[in-house]
């Protein structure tokens, strides 16, 4: 084992910014006035698991289902991008009334928000770059951040106020959907 400080904290800010979970407090805040509670634990454990299988079974996995990774990023650039509109356009797109805080813990929060196509993919491209150890700490680093958000959205939610609340839900929405266009642009050639 190589373990190496530099890789991991370039791992870890490559990660982190991908991830995007301070952005993504709207949509925690959303989610959990939909679903009556969010699981941080049980986002965090699925979020993780999911990133650590796709580190090293990810390309077995989409091959077996005869998947490249350009269509699973774009797939999971459309769930994406219809969270966006959701966000910017008040409505309800995916049916939240019927989720249960578990399964909202799962999706979309766990996937496609935390370990989704954009954190899948840049796994894949970290393979080809770092060191297999450096990049499990680097996920390890990110996934306690999540955790810590995920537990003090209450928190957040209440310094921020609903009139924060609403204007950052339209930022990060408009947001939401230039990550998914981009993803999708970028995997469709």
């Amino acid at each position: 084992m190589s373990f190496s400080f530099k890789e991991i904290i370039s791992v870890t800010i490559i990660l982190f910014s991908v991830i995007d979970i301070l952005g993504s407090i709207p949509v925690i805040i959303d989610l959990r006035k939909k679903a009556g509670d969010i699981h941080a634990e049980q986002a965090t454990l699925v979020a993780g698991t999911l990133m650590i299988v796709y580190l090293f079974l990810g390309i077995s996995i989409l091959n077996l289902f005869g998947v490249d990774v350009k269509s699973f990023a774009v797939a999971g650039a459309i769930i994406i991008f219809l969270i966006g509109m959701e966000m910017i356009l008040g409505r309800n797109i995916f049916k939240h009334e019927t989720s249960s805080s578990k399964a909202t813990s799962i999706v979309p929060l766990a996937f496609p928000i935390i370990a989704g196509a954009g954190t899948m993919t840049t796994i894949i491209s970290l393979k080809a770059a770092y060191a297999q150890e450096n990049i499990i700490v680097g996920i390890l680093l990110n996934l306690l951040i999540v955790y810590l958000v995920l537990k003090t959205s209450v928190w957040i939610e209440n310094k921020l106020g609903q009139t924060g609340v609403d204007i950052l839900r339209k930022v990060f929405g408009m947001i939401l959907l230039a990550i998914a266009i981009k993803l999708i642009k970028a995997n469709l050639v």
